[in-house]
């Protein structure tokens, strides 16, 4: 690949210059390009409460009925076994007694979740609450817990469908909007940077978070299939890095979040088809997840992405349709598309030579516009995640992207 301002040998010679002395010429040319294109250093501080620590210890001590739970990292299909031998009021004693463990669980059934999760949100609202209030802290930590009582109650509203909730750290949350055990087919909206319990929603700028752009996806799902049985998923599962700095520019916290999503793919009720939706960074956590995902996993679809962590779709090692779109005005174009000593995230997945099937964003307006309704980009979304896939506009405007496909369903 070649590397801006830096001389290539000669076809009739080879490079003089040591491998290692290209190397860190090629890297300080990636650190060059990072800085000059607004890439930051910025890391995540890890505030928040310990309430899951002292929810994991009490879990591990448990026993019901004269039994022992599963260990909170047990495999889906032990939790799943665990929680369809327990009678309703048994699984309701659990989620109010260890809401933030059940709420968390994979494998344990949806509705037992969402009870867990009103009740943990509840718990933390109350901690932070007390701690906005708390004269020993800084005042830059009591307004962050005033942020952070105010974001839990907002989840904790009357018909919200909370699938995840730890507030350690910067948190995880992860929301439902739909009918998550009776689709048939399921979309998972996996974000980028900046993505925390905080900005999980937003009333301003409203589609550059989790929930806008799931609220978003959903009514266009349903707006393109009326009678589908689907449903979507604001993941904002895995720790995201803090602004576009080094966290960003390795896969670090890629590889974390593969682990969270394989295992939220693989314990989702049913046998709904799933598509994954990957925005930004989160693009990076699909690319390093792909192989992992089980089969159920039917489309992986990025948009602005910085890189999959491979050269190409065949690199991705995955059974899945790989679906690839860019708006011209995006400025993620400008962030080299390489990967050197662990620095930046491979190829371009809108380049030809990537090999993904290429979707239109036209109106799509910069990065984060992808989700905003009226664009192409969020109705070929909607178009994948209902199976439509005769409908689906590619960005070269012929048929290039839905050549291959079998099985094409409209409802």
């Amino acid at each position: 690949m070649n590397l801006p301002g830096l001389a290539h040998p000669s076809a009739s010679g080879a490079d003089p210059r040591p491998a290692a002395l290209r190397a860190l010429l090629a890297l300080a040319v990636v650190f060059i390009l990072l800085a000059t294109t607004g890439w930051t250093a910025v890391h995540r501080p890890e505030g928040g409460t310990p309430l899951r620590t002292a929810a994991l210890d009490a879990w591990s001590k448990a026993r019901l009925a004269g039994r022992p739970v599963p260990p909170a990292d047990a495999p889906v299909r032990t939790v799943a076994r665990f929680f369809a031998s327990l009678d309703g009021a048994q699984r309701a004693r659990l989620a109010d007694g260890y809401p933030l463990v059940v709420g968390n669980l994979e494998g344990a059934p949806v509705a037992t979740r969402y009870r867990a999760n009103r009740r943990g949100l509840e718990q933390a609202r109350l901690v932070e609450e007390a701690r906005s209030h708390d004269v020993a802290l800084t005042p830059a930590d009591r307004a962050e817990a005033t942020r952070r009582a105010h974001r839990f109650a907002s989840l904790a509203e009357p018909g919200r469908q909370i699938l995840t909730f730890d507030p350690t750290g910067g948190g995880r949350v992860a929301e439902v909007f739909g009918d998550l055990v009776g689709a048939e087919r399921v979309s998972v909206i996996v974000p980028g940077v900046d993505t925390d319990l905080i900005t999980f929603e937003r009333t301003q700028r409203r589609l550059t978070s989790p929930v806008g752009m799931a609220e978003a996806l959903y009514e266009a799902e349903r707006a393109a299939a009326p009678k589908g049985r689907t449903a979507v998923i604001a993941w904002a599962g895995y720790t995201a890095p803090t602004g576009v700095g080094m966290d960003a520019a390795t896969g670090r916290m890629a590889f974390d979040g593969a682990v969270r999503l394989k295992a939220l793919t693989v314990a989702l009720p049913g046998d709904a088809s799933v598509a994954l939706f990957c925005h930004s960074y989160g693009s990076v956590v699909c690319g390093v997840a792909a192989r992992e995902l089980p089969k159920r996993v039917t489309d992986v679809v990025v948009a602005g992405s910085p890189g999959m962590r491979a050269q190409n779709v065949a690199g991705l090692r995955t059974s899945a349709r790989v679906w690839a779109t860019r708006d011209e005005g995006d400025w993620i174009a400008d962030v080299p598309h390489l990967e050197v000593g662990g620095v930046g995230h491979g190829a371009d997945p809108v380049s030809p030579e990537f090999g993904a099937r290429l979707l239109s964003s036209a109106r799509a307006r910069s990065h984060t516009g992808y989700f905003a309704p009226g664009t192409d980009s969020v109705a070929n979304f909607a178009r994948i995640g209902t199976g439509a896939f005769a409908s689906v506009v590619c960005a070269t405007g012929d048929d290039a992207c839905r050549r291959g496909i079998s099985g094409t369903e409209q409802y």
